[in-house]
């Protein structure tokens, strides 16, 4: 029996999940790592916390079976991160993740003074905050001696693939989020690098997300206890993973993710750009492409909300007393760390509207839940305006265990909700890849139909539906009356 490792490097912890040749999960670990804040709206980690943990987890992972059989290991990997290594291939400084909003200076010279037009010529895109192009921007200006010592660029699940395997390596999906590549015919944008202070050969070889970049480096293999022989795939961007393990892969499929951060995820055979830029045009990892709407705070709001304010680890006791969708009167924009899809506003900020004497405590859990979906709801919009007719999707993360959040998202979309077996959409999606990278699976689409299986589908109510539909135009009106707000606010 063969095994495959997914290594889904998130932002508060690496998950790894072990699959066997037929698709079956046999273990999964996770083991945490600290995040650092150093100034208001900084975001950073220590990759060789990542690195240590990985190794640990896949220790534990793989404490049970035949170690020699393991027979590759892929990822799922957190976007836009900025690693960057040394002419000796040493961490120069923390990374800078894809949350973090230091950076908007440099995004507005990108889109202002570049231009967005030219932007998008040169990537399909234009530049975000969290993107990694805008980080190396304010690395050049702000810590000029560390951008002198730059060899190598990498994003975060690159460099555990690097330590993997001693390859420098990137794959199409996760590098379409930099703002440094052109998706369209993928390859390095050399105008963006220019325009970065780059070259070439200080960026990673570009790989498709299962393809085979490396074995196991001999002292890594040993320490593990795994075989020289195991193959090392290039992995993808946590969405694009996620996608894979939700078998959202071939023509006009979607996702809905409910992460630190959210997504809604469109699969597509034939490459397209939203010519407004709220939706991202990326490679996906099945070697097409996607469209990609991402709120920067998605159940990390939830979490939020539960452990810092009320002050509960109850999640769902929580919830049982929410029992009047459609009908709250309070508001919650999502923007506890700024927005991407489709505001593009680093100093936008969570904010609650519409309490009243009798406003109670379920109504404001209520409104999170609410806020999150119809923030999901304005990049569904904006597919929908492209002439791109969803009908269905399915649904993971950690907020897509609940219930209450399903029957939510289901409703404000007014469209049918596609619960899977396994919730673990990038590590399984990871897993799945080096399945494919090692034969076990002619492709990817393949892979997805013999191993994703969906076990419970949401239908929208017409009446409740009706409701949301309402309330989504209310909430549509909040935003552009507080933007101005907000940087005062700052």
């Amino acid at each position: 029996m063969k095994y495959y490792i997914g290594v889904d490097l998130g932002t508060s912890a690496v998950k790894l999940l072990l699959m066997n040749q037929d698709g079956k999960v046999e273990n999964i670990v996770s083991k945490e790592y600290p995040l650092y804040f150093p100034h208001s709206g900084w975001s950073e980690q220590s990759p060789e916390d990542w690195w240590k943990q990985s190794k640990e987890g896949i220790k534990e992972l793989t404490s049970k079976i035949d170690r020699s059989q393991v027979a590759g290991i892929s990822f799922g990997g957190q976007m836009h991160g900025l690693v960057i290594l040394d002419e000796n291939d040493q961490v120069i400084r923390p990374a800078i993740l894809w949350n973090d909003g230091r950076t908007a200076k440099q995004t507005d010279y990108l889109n202002q003074v570049i231009g967005k037009e030219k932007l998008s010529e040169y990537t399909a895109n234009i530049a975000f905050a969290g993107f990694t192009a805008p980080k190396v921007l304010w690395v050049k200006e702000e810590e000029p001696e560390n951008f002198a010592k730059i060899s190598k660029v990498l994003l975060p699940k690159d460099y555990v693939a690097y330590m993997l395997t001693g390859v420098h390596c990137s794959d199409y999906s996760d590098a379409s989020g930099m703002l440094l590549m052109d998706v369209k015919n993928k390859c390095w944008s050399k105008e963006m690098l220019t325009i970065c202070g780059l070259r070439e050969n200080q960026m990673p070889r570009l790989y498709e997300s299962y393809e085979i970049v490396g074995n196991l480096k001999a002292d890594v293999a040993e320490e593990l206890g795994l075989s020289e022989k195991c193959i090392v795939a290039a992995g993808a961007g946590d969405n694009a993973a996620a996608a894979v393990g939700t078998g959202t892969v071939g023509d006009g499929q979607c996702n809905v993710s409910l992460g630190t951060s959210g997504t809604i995820f469109i699969s597509s055979k034939d490459f397209g750009v939203d010519p407004h830029n709220a939706l991202h045009a990326f490679a996906h990892a099945d070697g097409h492409y996607h469209l990609m709407g991402c709120m920067l705070s998605a159940a990390s709001c939830n979490k939020w909300w539960m452990d810092e304010i009320i002050k509960t680890n109850e999640y769902a006791e929580e919830q049982k007393e929410i029992d009047k969708l459609g009908e709250n009167k309070v508001f919650f924009l999502p923007y506890l760390m700024g927005e991407r899809s489709p505001h593009n506003n680093p100093d936008a900020r969570g904010t609650f509207i519409g309490m009243s004497m009798d406003t109670g405590r379920a109504d404001m859990t209520q409104a999170v839940l609410e806020g999150v979906a119809f923030a999901i709801r304005d990049s569904f919009e904006v597919a929908k305006s492209l002439g791109i007719n969803i009908e269905r999707t399915k649904i993971c993360g950690g907020g897509a265990k609940s219930p209450l959040w399903r029957k939510i998202i289901a409703n404000v979309l007014n469209i049918k909700v596609d619960r899977i077996a396994s919730e673990e959409g990038p590590a399984l999606g990871g897993a799945m890849l080096a399945a494919v990278a090692d034969k076990t699976f002619a492709s990817v689409e393949e892979a997805a139909e013999k191993i994703v299986e969906i076990i419970e589908t949401v239908e929208p109510d017409e009446e409740l539906a009706g409701k949301y539909d309402e309330k989504y135009k209310k909430f549509v009106k909040i935003y552009p009356c507080v933007k101005e707000l907000y940087t005062e606010l700052l």
